[in-house]
């Protein structure tokens, strides 16, 4: 079912991979031997090494939209290289189904300040770049980065990157990042569960004055992820009259792993996401005014499919899980796709002095969201209804206010003629007040949905030609204040925040798995810190998260998030290798998480399973070789100690005990 590279279980088996993916080399070669581009002399009469971290700047959009064009330099450190959050594009705590690249959802509140039309699938945003955030470079020479992680359980993260200047106003470059993992409640170890590639190709230019830049990238994710559906309650095997296998009982029984069976065999989720962007700008009176344009263009296709639908599912099953509740167009598969097309245009001026800064804009986004189903049996794949198109108007600006320890920052954005967001920002030292109020309709996904197994506001009217009985969904309204503390003394830096929010009519996706709204409003407190120190060589790194007001019947959130570590660090070998050796331990209270609607790609709330309060720890040895750094973990060293393993979602079991490496190589030449 998975095409391209498999999970691979050992680094030695790497090498086939490269063979498979030899085409992305043999052009990062080309590019590395282009005559046109500068040669880089790398080293001086002296042989000592000129060009390294230090002389390589990565610029990205906000800082080339805010005029700092000196960049920033390469981040080589270890601190956070072996933590597994670090692996992808989002480093903050999710939720997830218990393996990599699985579907996930953030654990703490996020409020959504995205206006406007919105396609709602997002269970696979935490692995996709966001193409508004990529990193161009400004290098003296060619620049090359490598990372390769593998883990026990066919876990794997592979990403090669190459980038150099054509002349000092221009750099182009390509990447190619791969995570993949292998099932685990499967016999068969090397069978895949997990297929996710991403091609980027990004180019920066500036003219000789400096009035002209332009940033332009291409994107293209694929992602595939085989759904087992979870754990399903076995019953006892016997063999010659002997029970081999004793029945399961309760969920604490469930920790078998390779022993263990899946409740679906044929199911899988796809999403691909294409997209180019171009941003532009050029200064008209010097840094006091400059005009800039942004073209994005996006594309992203979701297909659900199950070649197999089980005939029948136990009463076991139909309590803990609302798998397939209906079959509407074809009784033995189904094949669900949704595909939504953007693009979006945005005009503005933006400019700056000492203290002052500004931007105003105004954004057209034109969309249009086609939908298909596979009717009958054994079916073809029709468009049941027609493509939908969606026009949004948005203006929207920021002022910022700047002297020594002071600063005000404010930011509005308003779509014509029913949603808006407002942000005001204010900083005194190392405290820190924010004042936001948001208002945002649903998502197209909880507006419409018209699936083999699910149905909601999708009555078409052929006569008329329009949708009747749309969900009639009032916008979402969030009024937060937080209040924020940043503050270093010595060798201690202190971080917490305090976060007040009122939601209203907030829409979410109810235990039945559809999308309903609540009729009341929601408070909701966090209250964060994190204490960072060292005595010596030992350092140590804390951070909490209490949450009030989040086991509500419209809300999961986990009461407490905790996560601690503590390492030492320093040189051996006469310096010649930086070396840190640690633990770290992931705690999280007991909880009712949410579950997941895998025909749909939404998690929804329920409250049939509670998930124990559990704990996590790692251990780890790292090192910094000039510019290789590896590190050597052993994931879930206290599986045992008062438990066997723990759920992140319910009835997907986490991973157990395991050994994972990994290499970070950076060349300069």
């Amino acid at each position: 079912m998975l095409s391209t590279c498999r999970p691979l279980r050992r680094p030695t088996v790497f090498l086939l991979s490269l063979k498979r993916c030899g085409w992305l080399l043999a052009l990062l070669l080309v590019l590395s031997a282009c005559p046109i581009i500068v040669q880089a002399q790398i080293l001086d009469d002296s042989t000592k090494v000129l060009y390294g971290a230090r002389t390589t700047r990565i610029i990205r959009e906000d800082d080339v939209l805010h005029d700092r064009t000196e960049g920033r330099v390469i981040d080589t450190t270890l601190v956070d290289f072996p933590q597994t959050r670090n692996w992808y594009h989002d480093s903050t705590f999710f939720q997830d189904l218990g393996h990599v690249g699985t579907a996930s959802r953030p654990l703490l509140w996020r409020t959504n300040t995205q206006l406007g039309t919105r396609l709602g699938r997002n269970a696979f945003d935490r692995y996709a770049r966001d193409p508004a955030t990529i990193p161009y470079y400004d290098s003296k020479s060619p620049y090359t980065f490598f990372r390769f992680i593998q883990g026990g359980f066919g876990e794997q993260v592979f990403e090669l990157s190459y980038t150099r200047s054509i002349n000092k106003n221009a750099s182009v470059g390509l990447a190619y990042e791969r995570f993949a993992a292998n099932k685990i409640y499967s016999t068969n170890s090397r069978s895949g569960l997990v297929e996710h590639t991403n091609f980027l190709f990004f180019a920066r230019f500036q003219s000789t004055d400096g009035r002209y830049r332009a940033l332009f990238n291409y994107n293209n994710v694929r992602h595939n992820s085989v759904e087992p559906g979870g754990v399903r309650y076995q019953a006892a095997v016997s063999n010659g009259g002997a029970i081999t296998r004793p029945a399961d009982t309760g969920p604490d029984d469930l920790f078998g792993y390779a022993e263990e069976a899946p409740r679906l065999t044929t199911a899988s989720n796809l999403e691909h996401r294409d997209g180019m962007r171009l941003v532009q700008t050029y200064q008209l009176l010097g840094r006091g005014l400059t005009a800039y344009h942004i073209v994005d263009w996006r594309r992203q296709f979701n297909r659900f499919r199950d070649t197999q639908l089980p005939q029948d599912l136990s009463s076991t099953d139909t309590v803990y899980f609302r798998l397939y509740p209906e079959r509407r167009f074809s009784q033995t598969a189904t094949d669900d796709r949704a595909e939504l097309q953007q693009v979006e245009n945005t005009l503005g001026v933006t400019g700056h002095s000492e203290t002052v800064e500004y931007r105003l804009y105004t954004r057209q986004r034109n969309a249009s969201l086609s939908t298909g189903q596979l009717t009958g049996n054994p079916g073809t794949i029709v468009e049941l209804l027609p493509s939908e198109k969606y026009s949004n108007t948005f203006v929207g600006g920021t002022a910022a206010f700047r002297y020594k320890i002071f600063a005000v920052e404010t930011a509005a954005e308003y779509k014509f003629f029913n949603e808006y967001m407002l942000r005001g920002i204010a900083r005194l030292g190392p405290l820190t007040g924010e004042v936001l109020s948001t208002s945002y309709s649903p998502t197209l996904t909880q507006q419409q949905f018209n699936g083999n197994h699910y149905r909601w506001g999708s009555n078409f009217d052929a006569t008329d030609q329009v949708f009747r009985g749309l969900n009639n969904f009032d916008n979402t309204k969030v009024q937060q204040l937080t209040l924020r503390l940043d503050q270093t003394l010595g060798r201690q830096r202190l971080q917490g925040s305090v976060e007040f929010a009122n939601i209203t009519s907030l829409v979410f996706y109810d235990e039945s798995g559809r999308p309903a709204q609540s009729g009341r409003t929601l408070p909701l407190l966090t209250v964060s810190a994190r204490h960072r120190f060292n005595v010596g060589n030992f350092f140590f790194d804390n951070q909490a998260y209490i949450t009030r007001g989040g086991d509500v019947a419209e809300l999961r959130i986990p009461g407490l998030i905790a996560n601690g570590k503590a390492y030492y660090q320093g040189y051996v070998f006469k310096k010649a290798l930086f070396g840190q050796i640690g633990g770290e331990v992931y705690y999280q209270s007991t909880w009712q998480p949410y579950d997941y609607n895998l025909s749909t790609q939404q998690f929804y709330v329920q409250s049939r399973f509670t998930s124990g309060s559990y704990a996590i720890a790692d251990v780890f040895l790292s090192g910094d070789i000039r510019t290789v750094g590896f590190f050597l973990k052993m994931a879930y060293v206290n599986q045992g100690l008062g438990r066997d393993g723990y759920f992140p979602t319910p009835y997907y079991t986490g991973l157990p005990r395991r050994f994972q490496l990994g290499v970070r190589w950076q060349f300069f030449d």
